[in-house]
């Protein structure tokens, strides 16, 4: 009974916090206390009033910053969340229900593009443009984000293609397309809005590694991958540059995986009652 209160506890705390950090960056424009591009201050200086978390080298409120860098990060996730989505739930749908040797074929090709080093395609294909674009970070990272999604559709279809309400649709005439997107995914809702956010965090982690290195978000434009790459160099001398972008990442990623672990708990029942006898 404890560990339920103390489990319940902890998703309304992350719940709160996911909402503080969204409707922050979302309303940058309106909460940033100072210009983002803009110095307010002679150089790096610490926390201090009116600059909360201090300055970077140039000047530039670092509040302000870790809000407007909110909005680049929670956007590149969410995008490449539903490029995820969208790719890996189309292919493991039209696996599963059409099953046989295209099913076999389907899977392997999955097989073998989860032994490769997905994360090296994401930098090789950045480093191959010279302009990187937002959308260029989008399609990037949500492209090779689909294959756990696409197997987890697929058993789930699998499954569905059994029951009833779909032998009575393919005895209505109904195409495998028309099942396939009518029929069976509004059924699998559950289970690919679990996987979508749990997938969130590890889309936020790839785009701060990729800032972090330099070939993701680019100036003027900022994230908090970018403000961590950019804190790392002032470090011992300036540690707020660091600690403040740091700690809102690691908040992010910690609140959107107990928020996906606790819907999994509701929409998967096996899991709910394992919770629930613990």
């Amino acid at each position: 009974m404890a560990g339920k209160r103390l489990r319940r506890a902890t998703n309304v705390v992350a719940v709160g916090a996911l909402l503080t950090l969204t409707i922050g960056s979302l309303f940058a424009p309106l909460i940033a206390p100072f210009d983002v591009d803009e110095p307010a201050a002679e150089g790096a200086r610490p926390p201090c009033w009116p600059h909360i978390m201090g300055t970077d080298l140039a000047g530039r409120d670092l509040f302000s910053r870790i809000l407007y860098g909110g909005r680049i990060s929670f956007a590149v996730a969410i995008a490449g969340t539903l490029i995820t989505l969208l790719i890996g739930a189309t292919y493991g749908a039209i696996s599963g229900y059409l099953g046989g040797k295209l099913d076999n074929i389907m899977m392997r090709l999955v097989d073998i593009l989860y032994g490769l080093p997905y994360m090296f395609f994401v930098i090789v294909l950045m480093a191959l443009f010279e302009r990187r674009s937002i959308v260029l970070l989008f399609v990037a990272l949500g492209a090779v984000q689909w294959l756990t999604m696409s197997r987890i559709v697929r058993g789930q279809t699998l499954t569905v293609k059994q029951k009833e309400f779909v032998e009575a649709a393919r005895a209505c005439g109904a195409g495998p397309l028309r099942i396939i997107f009518v029929h069976i995914m509004p059924h699998l809702a559950g289970p690919m809005i679990v996987y979508a956010f749990l997938s969130v965090p590890q889309i936020v982690m790839e785009e701060a590694f990729l800032s972090f290195v330099g070939l993701g978000v680019q100036p003027p434009d900022t994230s908090w991958g970018r403000l961590v790459m950019e804190g790392v160099g002032g470090m011992a001398d300036y540690p707020w540059l660091i600690i403040f972008p740091g700690l809102s990442l690691m908040l992010a990623m910690v609140s959107w995986n107990l928020v996906g672990d606790s819907l999994r708990d509701r929409f998967d029942p096996a899991m709910r009652g394992e919770r629930q006898s613990s």
